[in-house]
């Protein structure tokens, strides 16, 4: 007689409408890094005065001023973004099995969450906004941006690992070349810092021609974090080799996924990138242009996650051909 079939556990995968609000949620923290963006770039940080979280001491704004108007808008919406998390951490966890990676993430997730709102807190309550020359604005800055890289790479992980079908659990994954990539994400993560206190270097002493701005560059008389502004396009440049080995491995066959298209898509984000910075220095970093560059930064960032984490956290039940 035949054998009887062995049953296939049935397991329960997340819902496609999970799977949107993970992107969705993602999406949302990226539009309120770059208002944030926004509210540093045109000096509004101070619009709410020295309270926090009211604005100005006060929940309703009677005839706010346009800095009011930036600060608040950008405080409300960082508001939401908690609750949104929250909420994927909720639906997450009631739509997976238990050891679910996507679980670990969103955890990391609101974690990341609640350091970004503390920072915040503290840069208002120290003063270290708008035109704030204070020495503990670079670190508290550097430290800021960090933590928001994190976070955006904690969400992403969740959204990535909601939309896997397999390798998706702590057992069932299996490290390949950590180091590499782990090396590619620490680069970037400098090219992010640097990035950030070269743009409040910007922000506090705007030059007036890029002749000026170059002579500013390598005057013993400016500040430091003028004068530091090589580090981030240096750094940059540096990081492509990452980028470049990174790529090399995503056109190779031999992993689980085709990771062709989004090796491709990794290289035109970071010719775009590299386009938009030397535009920013030419156009002396106008605002707007500020908001792209980082637009660029925050997709370019998530692209390399994503990336990273089909490289690197590969199904067991695949084994590269020797």
């Amino acid at each position: 007689m035949p054998s009887a079939a062995v049953p296939v556990r049935a397991e329960r995968l997340p819902s496609p409408a999970l799977r949107r609000f993970s992107w969705g949620v993602l999406a949302y923290f990226i539009a309120v890094i770059l208002w944030g963006t926004v509210t540093r770039a045109t000096g509004a940080g101070n619009g709410c005065g020295d309270h926090w979280p009211l604005c100005n001491g006060t929940v309703i704004q009677h005839s706010p001023s346009v800095d009011a108007i930036i600060e608040f808008t950008h405080r409300v919406t960082s508001g939401i973004s908690f609750f949104a998390v929250v909420g994927l951490a909720i639906w997450t966890f009631a739509a997976t099995l238990r050891g679910h990676l996507a679980r670990s993430f969103v955890t990391a997730a609101i974690f990341f969450t609640l350091v970004e709102a503390a920072i915040g807190a503290l840069l208002v309550k120290l003063g270290l906004t708008a035109e704030s020359h204070s020495p503990l604005r670079p670190p508290y800055l550097a430290l800021h941006f960090t933590n928001t890289l994190l976070l955006v790479a904690a969400l992403t992980l969740t959204a990535h690992m909601l939309g896997r079908r397999n390798g998706y659990t702590r057992g069932s994954v299996r490290w390949v070349k950590p180091i590499g990539a782990f090396a590619c994400l620490l680069v970037v993560l400098m090219v992010g810092v640097t990035g950030s206190l070269a743009a409040l270097g910007d922000t506090l002493f705007p030059a007036q021609s890029l002749s000026s701005a170059m002579a500013q560059d390598f005057s013993s008389k400016s500040a430091w974090l003028i004068r530091w502004r090589w580090t981030h396009p240096t750094i940059a440049v540096l990081a492509s080799v990452f980028f470049l080995w990174l790529v090399a491995r995503a056109l190779q066959r031999g992993t689980h996924w085709n990771n062709r298209g989004l090796g491709v898509l990794l290289l035109a984000l970071l010719a775009v990138q590299y386009t938009l910075g030397v535009v920013n220095i030419l156009l002396l970093a106008p605002v707007w242009l500020q908001v792209t560059h980082l637009l660029g930064a925050d997709l370019l960032w998530v692209v390399l996650i994503v990336l990273s984490a089909r490289l690197t956290l590969q199904p067991k039940e695949h084994q590269q051909p020797s």
